[in-house]
């Protein structure tokens, strides 16, 4: 008999869009989360998008997601991978890391 490969039924129960302001660096901001019948988060993806800023990765300033099985990190066009892996620790992170670059601005 064949191996069946469980498939979990994910819902998207996130799926905003806000916009940053010219003081700030302009763009937007990205929220993105899917949960299992159970509410726990399986799938994100958190963005800061200013093509303004940074002109690769499709304009991705910051983010995190994780895509392909693993919890990572994206920053001005690099990738690294990340030891949070609750998703309201990687939240919280991704808020204070935008906190501070808009500080910058």
């Amino acid at each position: 008999m064949p191996n069946k490969k469980s498939t979990k039924k994910l819902t998207k129960v996130a799926d905003d869009e806000w916009h940053v302001s010219r003081k700030r660096g302009g763009g937007k901001l990205r929220r993105e989360v899917w949960t299992d019948d159970n509410g726990k988060v399986i799938q994100y993806n958190l963005a800061y998008i200013s093509h303004e800023i940074h002109g690769g990765d499709n304009g991705r300033v910051l983010g995190y997601d994780n895509a392909h099985g693993l919890h990572h990190r994206h920053y001005m066009g690099t990738v690294e991978a990340i030891s949070l892996t609750r998703f309201e620790d990687i939240e919280q992170q991704f808020e204070q890391e935008c906190y501070k670059l808009w500080s910058k601005t």
